[in-house]
Formats: structure tokens, sequence, C-alpha cells
């Protein structure tokens, strides 16, 4: 069994948090399922940015403990990441997907395409891991 809370080299044994734009188009779908994907691979958790946006306390406390945050958009509007900005949250992981080629209402929702965007945000997560 993977135990999420610890990154491969073992230099944090705080939460890696994933939040997800989650919005209606099918880039959102697509992060979604990136963020889940992500969270089932054991390369952290993914958390609740409705959470960030509600200013829930327990979730803000938690997203302020963890090791690394990656905010993972489907466009180019970047709601996860203003999301997070306007709750404070800085010099976290960022991932559009249009920076990896996928286009709002032309990215079909198929096991391909969400291991790419999986991949590209395990990537950034194990870069966060290898500068602490």
């Amino acid at each position: 069994m993977t135990d999420s809370t610890v990154c491969g080299c073992a230099c944090s044994a705080a939460l890696k948090l994933i939040f997800s734009c989650s919005g209606g188009a099918d880039v959102g779908e697509l992060s979604d399922r990136a963020a889940r994907k992500l969270t089932c691979d054991g390369k952290g958790k993914m958390f609740c940015l409705a959470g960030i946006g509600g200013r829930v306390s327990g979730i803000v406390k938690s997203t302020e403990a963890a090791s690394a945050i990656l905010a993972i958009d489907g466009c180019p509007l970047d709601c996860a990441r203003k999301c997070l900005e306007e709750a404070g949250f800085t010099g976290f992981l960022h991932l559009n997907l249009s920076q990896i080629g996928f286009v709002k209402g032309q990215s079909p929702i198929d096991d391909e395409n969400v291991a790419k965007a999986a991949q590209a945000g395990a990537a950034l997560l194990e870069s966060a891991c290898a500068v602490k």
C-alpha cells in the first residue's frame, strides 16, 4: 500500500494537496479526473476547492499545513489558481491543461487524456519534492 502522505524521497510527512477547477466544460472534467487519478495513484490528496472559496477553517488550516499544493485548471480562466490566491495562498504549483495541448470544447474525456493530464500533475508534484 502506498502512503500518500510521504513523497518518494521521504522529504516530508505533510500532505500534498491537489485542487481541481472541476468546471462544467470538458477540460474541467478532465482536470477533476486527473486530480482523482493522482489521489488514487498516491501522488497526493484531492482536496475541496469550494472549501477554500468558502473559507472553511478546517480546510484552510489543512491547506496551510500541506507540503505542496497543486492547482489544476482546465482552461485559461485559471479559476482554481485564482481561488487559492484570493484565500491568500502563494507559491503553489499550477497546471493549466491548455498548456499541455487541451482545448476547451475539443478535449474528449478518455483514459488517454486523463493519464496525460495526471502525468503532468505528477511531474509537478515530484519536482516540488525534489527542491525541498
